[in-house]
C-alpha cells in the first residue's frame, strides 16, 4: 500500500472533518471511502456507449421480454 501526502486548504479540512463526524468516520476513513467511490464509478464513455446500445436495441429487448 502506498502513502501519499497532499495539501488541502484549512477550510476544506474543517468541512471534511464535519462530514466524517456526521457519518461516524475518521477523516482518513471518509477520504478513503470517497476515493473508492470515485474509482468504482463507471467511465463516462462506457456509460454513454451503454445508453446508445440500449436505446438502439430497445424495441428488440421489448419483443424478447
Amino acid at each position: 500500500m502506498a502513502t501519499i501526502t497532499i495539501s488541502i486548504e484549512d477550510e476544506k479540512i474543517q468541512e471534511l472533518r464535519k462530514k466524517a463526524e456526521m457519518h461516524g468516520l475518521q477523516l482518513e476513513e471518509l477520504i478513503i471511502a470517497s476515493i473508492r467511490d470515485l474509482i468504482s464509478q463507471p467511465d463516462n464513455e462506457f456509460t454513454e456507449a451503454l445508453k446508445r446500445v440500449l436505446k438502439k436495441n430497445k424495441e428488440l429487448y421489448e419483443r424478447l421480454a
